[in-house]
């Protein structure tokens, strides 16, 4: 029997948690999908959108659209306002010390990226080592990967178990004089698994590496203080956040960021320019060349508000009822078998069903209005350590319900049914 999440005693805040309230304030939510109640499964691909950022975005274009941090008239005035506020808000979330360690990228990839093309950059060179894990989405893979290729560096890579834990008793022995800097993810997107991020950064740093953290599927799961967690760099993404794509976050300690080159050069980046010579502007404006995405900002802070305003360790505590309904759930059912069974896990689920394919597992789901993640969720290495070529992904959000656990359940039943549980 496949193990549930150790239990831990419910908050207040899980207990106060208004469901209907919440479900109402999504207005997709209220759709068909081929005849049937949408049951939105596919949060840890991207969440859907509350009316509050949906109406901030309208309301920015339709009564307040400027650019920023260029006009003296009071529209540009007035959006420059509002699109700084959301910095603060944002380090507010995370726990950051100064809002200028908070830069505005359009998402999780784009900050790692950032981070291998300036840091990365700066501080590996040939004979050097960076380290992933092995349980890495491919942002936090590739990225590294194309930066030790260039620099003539080694990527190494801590393994798992069959349970998709890191093996983090050989942490201290891969942590060598040549590693540069130690890479992973907070909660995997594959198999849902929490790392101890804390312990990880304490032995990197006290074998001198800093270290980059993916927290693409944890902020919007759980409380995140990056103080707290020890870390140098920290990425994540807005539509993940219950906010719009194309905007997200790369904290970084301002030590860190001090030192960096800029990685892309333009308008709003410099404090001045001759053809000679350019002069930088301070963190964090040297790492936002050009005219941003000032919507999608915009849409952020209205995420972040809203997020807030229900309390993270209420989220938390939800997810963690949806989590252990659906691994009860699931290992009722005798075909299917859950592939990552961490003990420390998050709001997600990821399945083989005996005999089908996954991508078909999904079709038949989607035939019943329940959308869910189909395939290798972007982590090849993982589904190639598993075993397995693909898998079905559940993953919830604070909108998601008891009862679409029970529909999940009943739609691979169906699945089994159509299939005979016998196909190849």
């Amino acid at each position: 029997m496949t193990p549930l999440p150790r239990p831990k005693a419910e908050s207040a805040e899980g207990r106060a948690l208004d469901l209907p309230r919440v479900r109402a304030q999504f207005p997709i939510l209220g759709r068909t999908v081929h005849g049937q109640p949408l049951v939105y499964l596919d949060n840890a691909a991207s969440t859907q959108k509350p009316r509050a950022v949906i109406d901030a975005i309208a309301n920015f274009y339709a009564e307040g659209y400027a650019n920023v941090h260029r006009g003296v008239h009071l529209l540009s005035a007035e959006a420059t306002a509002a699109y700084d506020q959301v910095r603060g808000k944002v380090a507010a979330l995370i726990g950051a010390a100064d809002p200028a360690e908070c830069i505005f990228v359009r998402g999780t990839t784009e900050g790692i990226n950032l981070v291998a093309q300036t840091f990365g950059r700066a501080h590996v060179g040939p004979g050097d080592e960076v380290l992933i894990t092995a349980m890495e989405h491919h942002s936090n893979l590739v990225p590294w990967q194309m930066l030790c290729e260039a620099r003539g560096a080694a990527l190494r890579v801590v393994p798992m178990t069959d349970a998709g834990e890191l093996r983090l008793d050989l942490l201290p022995e891969m942590l060598t004089p040549r590693t540069r800097l130690l890479a992973l993810v907070h909660v995997s997107n594959a198999l849902g698994t929490v790392n101890p991020v804390r312990r990880i950064a304490d032995m990197a740093h006290a074998a001198g590496v800093p270290v980059l953290v993916d927290g693409a599927q944890a902020v919007a799961r759980m409380p995140v203080d990056v103080r707290a967690l020890g870390c140098d760099f920290y990425a994540f993404s807005g539509h993940k956040l219950y906010g719009p794509t194309g905007i997200g976050i790369l904290w970084g300690r301002r030590e860190h960021l001090e030192a960096m080159e800029p990685w892309q050069g333009g308008g709003d980046m410099i404090r001045h320019v001759t053809f000679e010579h350019t002069t930088y502007n301070d963190v964090p404006y040297k790492f936002e060349a050009g005219t941003p995405d000032i919507a999608g900002v915009i849409g952020l802070g209205a995420a972040v508000d809203w997020l807030q305003g229900l309390r993270l360790a209420t989220v938390e505590a939800h997810e963690r009822h949806l989590l252990s309904r659906a691994i009860a759930a699931l290992t009722e059912i005798p075909q299917v078998r859950q592939i990552g069974t961490a003990e420390e896990r998050a709001g997600l689920v990821s399945f083989v069903v005996e005999g089908i394919h996954a991508h078909d597992v999904g079709t038949v789901l989607d035939a019943q209005g329940i959308a869910v993640r189909a395939g290798h969720h972007c982590a090849y290495p993982v589904m190639e350590r598993m075993g397995v070529p693909a898998t079905v992904r559940a993953s919830f959000a604070v909108y998601n319900s008891p009862e679409e656990i029970e529909a999940l359940a009943a739609g691979i039943r169906a699945a089994l049914e159509l299939f005979g549980g016998s196909r190849p």
